[in-house]
């Protein structure tokens, strides 16, 4: 699966991927090693497995899983509710599509996570 990645999110970073200063932006992360980079800033890329509107949940929040078949996935991009209204379409069409996540990696129990605060923090990869 990682070799037919590449060629898939080479195609996002050239096409522009904003990058946050302090970022590796020659680094891309596979979901399964997000965990290992805690607490920096990095960039997250794979497939969305599972994305889940949690309505009833504090904060509603909208979780976009990567890495694995969700509940065993290893990384999470999560979309608080007050912010959902930034993305001009429903989060939960990504599932199935390859994505850049962007931000600072946090790590709770054996999964990471990027909290994405708007647009500029997820990126869909995509070849031309």
């Amino acid at each position: 699966m990682h070799k037919h990645l590449f060629p898939l999110l080479t195609a996002a970073i050239l096409a522009g991927t904003a990058f946050n200063a302090s970022a590796d932006a020659g680094e891309m992360i596979p979901p399964e090693n997000a965990a290992r980079f805690a607490g920096k800033d990095g960039m997250v890329c794979g497939k969305v497995e599972k994305a889940r509107y949690a309505e009833g949940s504090e904060g509603q929040p909208t979780f976009l899983h990567m890495g694995g078949a969700f509940p065993r996935h290893t990384f999470s991009a999560r979309i608080s509710g007050a912010n959902r209204g930034k993305f001009g379409f429903p989060l939960e069409t990504l599932e199935g599509k390859t994505v850049c996540v962007i931000g600072k990696i946090q790590r709770d129990a054996s999964r990471a996570e990027i909290e994405v605060s708007s647009p500029a923090g997820l990126k869909l990869a995509n070849i031309k």
